[in-house]
């Protein structure tokens, strides 16, 4: 064995001071979402119980529970994604497998780029015009859901884009030579081997569905529903809506109400993760490269 060397050392030394500065980073980001849960769980966790999870809002919503805004909000998800995985699945599918490199499909990628840097209040306004108007959804699900779907597209369509191109040529050609259409491969080689990657893009866009506000709040979302929703033409609840509206509408709000509906509303998108995650793990685990 030979000595350490002076370069190696110095390389060492560098090695050891990158190692420590991005556990530094990586640190900062936690602390954040640590302080974030812990801060949630100690002002809002007293709340929380079967009784807040599934009885209605009660004395002009300061009391009760929280049942018609997370029940809208599964409908608002669900349907959302029923709207955005197939249509961005199959835009992402042309423009990687079957779209020419030319001038239109550039003009193309740079509409999704440009679509995804949209604030979502716009999306909100022409969710209103497109759907509640134009095509007389009105205020309901459908309209607040297809505006989610809209926003989220380029999600959906950069993941499995990304996904499909991570498939090996290899693959492609090797079915190819055996005789199999271009659509056999994609449906029965490329799909199969890109689906961890796409399945990444609706855990975003999961998370970003949960969350959002004001492209519910003028299509679809409603301060308060005594009924709940028997259909998407329906108008919801939603749990976005209802924090903002109990943490800054609602006069006499307990303090632990406003911390306790965004402690569950923050559990949804973690539990709703966690299931994708788990069976993303699952299908790469079966991966064949």
């Amino acid at each position: 064995m030979f000595g350490s060397t002076e370069i190696n050392t110095k390389n060492q030394r560098i090695q050891s001071l990158f190692r420590i500065l991005f556990g530094m980073m990586t640190l900062l980001l936690i602390i954040p979402v640590l302080i974030i849960l812990t801060t949630l769980i100690v002002k809002g966790g007293s709340v929380i119980s079967m009784d807040f999870l599934f009885t209605d809002p009660t004395n002009g919503m300061t009391e009760g529970g929280i049942f018609p805004a997370l029940l809208g909000t599964v409908w608002l998800v669900a349907v959302a994604l029923l709207i955005s995985v197939p249509l961005g699945v199959s835009a992402a599918i042309y423009l990687s497998e079957y779209a020419p490199d030319n001038g239109f499909t550039r003009l193309i990628n740079l509409a999704i780029i440009n679509l995804a840097g949209v604030p979502s209040i716009v999306h909100a306004l022409f969710g209103v015009g497109a759907f509640v108007i134009f095509f007389g959804f009105g205020t309901s699900i459908l309209a607040a859901a297809m505006t989610l779907a809209i926003m989220t597209l380029p999600v959906v369509i950069v993941a499995t884009r990304e996904s499909l191109q991570a498939v090996p040529l290899a693959f492609r050609e090797a079915c190819w030579n055996m005789g199999a259409t271009r659509w056999q491969t994609i449906r029965r080689v490329v799909l199969p081997n890109a689906i961890s990657g796409i399945l990444t893009g609706v855990i975003l866009e999961v998370s970003r569905t949960t969350g959002e506000t004001a492209p519910i709040m003028f299509t679809g979302a409603v301060f308060f529903n005594p009924f709940l929703p028997q259909s998407i033409f329906d108008q919801t609840m939603a749990m976005s809506l209802h924090l903002f509206v109990v943490a800054t509408q609602v006069p006499g709000v307990p303090d632990a109400l406003p911390f306790g509906v965004a402690l569950v509303l923050i559990a949804m998108v973690l539990v709703m993760n966690s299931v994708s995650i788990a069976f993303r793990v699952y299908l790469r685990g079966k991966k064949k490269w």
